[in-house]
């Protein structure tokens, strides 16, 4: 390594280092809400890539182009606060928690949860959807039982996960086959020998917590909460509207705009213009007085979205300077030289989408970057094209989830009202994929080979 190499990755470490005791030390020991850290942080950036030759007019582009790349996901979720607040007037998710009520059993509610998110988010290939949808009506009917919340939160993360993950619906699982090379099907079948273990860690352990933590809800609260809930049965319809669109491969932003139309007219039936307004921009207000009944159905409108929005654009203007001037690369290209054997390359590759989660705080660019960053190591060392796509989203599509201002984690705590340093230990799945990668690279099984 030359003295200028040295001198670079030295610089980079110090910055990846300061950044991550900034974050860690503000939102861990102060508890402080993102804001302000990543603020710091993306000031801190900024005059490093001033002190590197960047001229401050580069040093702005960097980070506008780093938004430029969110405003996807900031459209999605202000569609999501719309289709929450419509779906409880028009009462879908009221039809679905006083189904889940009559039918479900609370001991073993935390499983179900688990498993009924990881069938709808594979049907549809969308873990945020999910979440926003089936998921609030979820959280509702498990609170009623009892259930703690970061449990609930975590079970129902974990299976939208496992289903966007699964789905050759799911924008994440194209992205990684599209990155590595693979082809969409074998990439998903190559997936199984880790995403199967650690589905089947996750049930084990949502099924052993549910039994352990069920402490039940007292008679008078099921009844406050199922008096305000009316069984509306062709409101299910905007469900299987949703399924409909998701199935035609209409991308997410389309499939949303589709269904909050629907939803909108079917609202304009019974209500005038005004409060359609004020339901979009508000989201839903029960009547009841009951403040339990007011967390469970008080939920949705655009500016609810808003908080998570501000999250979303400060990491993202933060990862935009740490892609362009090629930070995280830089940083780890001394470890991609060193690498030897195939466990190894999987392993960075894990470890590199864990980082730039944390970094960068989107998870498509966390798929991305590593994907390029070690694409020609997998090659090198004879893995299969399949190896490094299954790598790829058992970091850089999981992880995103168990970050604060990561786009993923932020837009789950905002929906659900669960912190994400609550929910983290219980989204088994997000940390128990990388285990499972790790151990299949170690131990070789399902670790796929290069035919040439």
């Amino acid at each position: 390594m030359t003295q200028q190499k040295r001198r670079r990755f030295v610089s980079v470490t110090v910055l990846i280092v300061g950044l991550m005791l900034i974050f860690g030390v503000g939102m861990i020991y102060f508890k402080l809400a993102p804001y302000v850290p990543l603020t710091l942080g993306l000031m801190i950036t900024m005059i490093f890539g001033r002190l590197n030759g960047y001229s401050w007019q580069s040093v702005q582009n960097q980070l506008l182009a780093g938004v430029r790349i969110g405003l996807s996901p900031i459209f999605l979720f202000l569609l999501i606060g719309m289709i929450i607040a419509l779906w409880m007037r028009d009462g879908v998710i009221s039809t679905l928690l006083w189904s889940g009520l009559q039918l479900a059993r609370p001991d073993w509610f935390l499983p179900a949860a688990f498993v009924i998110s990881a069938v709808i988010g594979t049907a549809i290939g969308s873990s945020f959807t999910t979440i926003a949808t089936i998921g609030v009506a979820l959280m509702g009917i498990g609170t009623t039982f009892g259930i703690p919340m970061p449990m609930l939160a975590g079970a129902i993360i974990s299976g939208a996960i496992f289903g966007d993950k699964s789905s050759p619906l799911s924008g994440s699982t194209n992205l990684a086959a599209s990155i590595a090379g693979s082809e969409l099907f074998e990439h998903i079948k190559n997936m199984m020998w880790t995403t199967i273990p650690a589905f089947g860690l996750s049930l084990i352990g949502f099924t052993g917590l549910g039994l352990m933590h069920h402490t039940g809800a007292s008679a008078e609260s099921l009844m406050s909460l199922q008096s305000h809930l009316t069984p509306q049965w062709w409101s299910l319809t905007l469900i299987g509207l949703l399924f409909v669109t998701a199935w035609l491969k209409i991308p997410a932003i389309p499939t949303l705009l589709i269904n909050v139309t629907a939803s909108a007219v079917v609202f304009l039936q019974s209500n005038s213009v005004m409060t359609l307004n004020h339901v979009i921009m508000d989201g839903f207000k029960t009547t009841s007085s009951d403040p339990m009944v007011q967390d469970l159905l008080n939920r949705g409108g655009m500016l609810s979205m808003m908080g998570t929005v501000l999250i979303i654009i400060l990491a993202l203007a933060l990862g935009g300077i740490l892609t362009e001037e090629a930070i995280l690369a830089d940083f780890m290209a001394p470890l991609i030289k060193q690498v030897r054997t195939q466990a190894e390359a999987v392993i960075g590759t894990l470890l590199t989408g864990i980082l730039a989660n944390f970094m960068i705080g989107e998870k498509c660019l966390a798929t991305i970057l590593p994907g390029e960053l070690w694409k020609p190591t997998f090659k090198r060392l004879g893995l299969a094209p399949v190896a490094l796509s299954r790598t790829l989203e058992d970091s850089g599509t999981v992880v995103n989830y168990l970050v604060p201002w990561g786009v993923a984690g932020s837009f789950c705590a905002q929906t659900l009202g669960v912190p994400v340093t609550h929910f983290t230990v219980f989204a088994i799945f997000a940390w128990a994929s990388p285990i499972c990668s790790m151990i299949s690279a170690m131990t070789k099984v399902g670790l796929a080979q290069n035919d040439d």
